[in-house]
This record gives C-alpha cells, structure tokens and sequence, in this order.
C-alpha cells in the first residue's frame, strides 16, 4: 500500500471513532430531545453523513471501512489483502469503544442520565427491540442489509463505476439502511458499532451482541463473495490500497 499501516490504521480509528460518535451520539442524545428531536430521520442521516464525510477525509488514506464486516467482505471479493485484515479489525472496535466512552461522558453530564437504562443506542432484539421483533426477523435483516451495503460498496467502487462518488453512494445507502431498520434493532450491520455501546449499556446488551457480530459477517461474507457472479467483471487480486482508492491505484500501476 502506498500508506504505511500506521498511517491507514490510524485514518481506520479516526472514522470509526467518528461513525459511532456521531451516529450513536444522535441516537443517544438528540433523537428524542425536547419538542426538537430529529426522530429516527436524523439518526440514519448522522449515520450516513459520518460515513460521506470520513469517507472523503480518510478515505485516500485507509479506504474508508470504518467496519470489520466490510473489512471481511472486501477481503472475500479480494479487494483488501489479508495481511491486514486483523489490524484493520482491532482499530476498529478500539476506535467503536474509545467513542462509547468519550459519548458516555458527555452523556451522563445530563443530570439523572443512566446509560443502562436508557439503552445507550445498543442494539437489541426480543424485549429490547425499539419495535419488539424476534430473534431470527433481527438476524435475517442485520445479514440481509449488511450484504446490500457490501454490494454498494464493491459497486460502488467497481473500476466501472463513475469516479468520485464512492463516499456518497455508501453513505446514502446507509443512510437508508438505518431508516430501514432502526425500528427491528436499532441497526447494527457493523460488529464494532455494537460492541462499543453495549459494553456500556452493560447485562442484556452484551449478552445479546453476538447476533450484532454473525450477521453483519454473514452478511459480509456473502456480498463479497457473490458480487461478481451478479454483476460480472473480472475477479480480482488483493489490491495494493483499499477500495476508496481503487481508480489511483490502478492508474498508478498502468
């Protein structure tokens, strides 16, 4: 890669830490705020524009995953090498959980705030479902919707695809992930997002995180792994930078 892996894990810990802050932090402090909430609209757009605006900061840097779930399914596609996948993987979820802490500070300024039972943006399923939908409705959504966003990713970045957009388009479609499903899970498709705020909402939310880590994975695993049967296109090698870099590094090469 043209970075060093200090430098990219580093543009991997920077986006992270802003993907669960901001978008959690809209969740856990704005959502229901006063008359003047944003509702379940503004956290979905908190989680899109977290991913459009790191994407366009870092994104040159580490390729923008900002996931372990698109981490595994890129280097499924054989889109990412996998030297660097369990870098990559670690400074995510210590990104996820250094944003949990930083957002449960903040929050328990709030006189009378308790990260437990407010839920702290956890994802939950059963009982702790914003709309009490089950186990296996919250396991097919969570692989369903992570393949889909796997998908735009991977197309998103297609050499085919038009330059320049990649951030957007990913960010949009989380964006509409989020709106999707807030109501089934609060929406993970993201194993660091959840392991960050359930270590702080503590008992049910940790017990319950593994659904938040096999189905983003799953999901992971099968958009990286059947992207090209859909589309067509040539397989390709692990690349020598991510995928939000992918056009320059091949005009590099060439």
């Amino acid at each position: 890669m043209n970075d060093p892996l200090p430098k990219r894990l580093g543009a991997e810990f920077l986006g992270t830490f802003v993907l669960v802050f901001g978008g959690c932090g809209t969740a856990v402090i704005t959502a229901n705020f006063g008359q003047t909430g944003v509702g379940i609209l503004g956290v979905a757009l908190a989680f899109g524009l977290t991913v459009v605006v790191m994407a366009y900061a870092v994104g040159n840097v580490s390729g923008g995953h900002f996931n372990p779930a698109v981490t595994i399914g890129l280097l499924i596609a054989k889109r990412f090498p996998g030297r660097d996948v369990a870098a990559y993987v670690v400074t995510q979820v210590v990104a996820a959980i250094a944003a949990a802490v930083a957002l449960w500070i903040i929050a328990h300024g709030q006189k009378g705030f308790s990260s437990k039972e407010s839920g702290f943006a956890a994802n939950g399923y059963g009982d702790h479902s914003p709309g009490h939908y089950s186990l296996w409705a919250v396991l097919i959504a969570e692989v369903l919707l992570t393949c889909i966003f796997v998908y735009v990713i991977l197309g998103a970045t297609d050499r085919r695809a038009t330059a320049g957009f990649g951030g957007l388009a990913i960010g949009l479609t989380l964006t509409l992930i989020h709106l999707a499903s807030i109501p089934i899970d609060n929406t993970s498709v993201n194993p660091a997002r959840s392991i960050g705020p359930a270590l702080f909402a503590g008992g049910w939310a940790i017990a319950q995180v593994w659904v938040f880590l096999v189905g983003p994975i799953a999901g992971a695993a099968i958009g990286g792994s059947t992207y090209y049967l859909l589309v067509g296109g040539p397989g390709r090698e692990a690349l020598e930078n991510a995928p939000l870099n992918e056009r320059e590094a091949e005009s590099r090469k060439g």
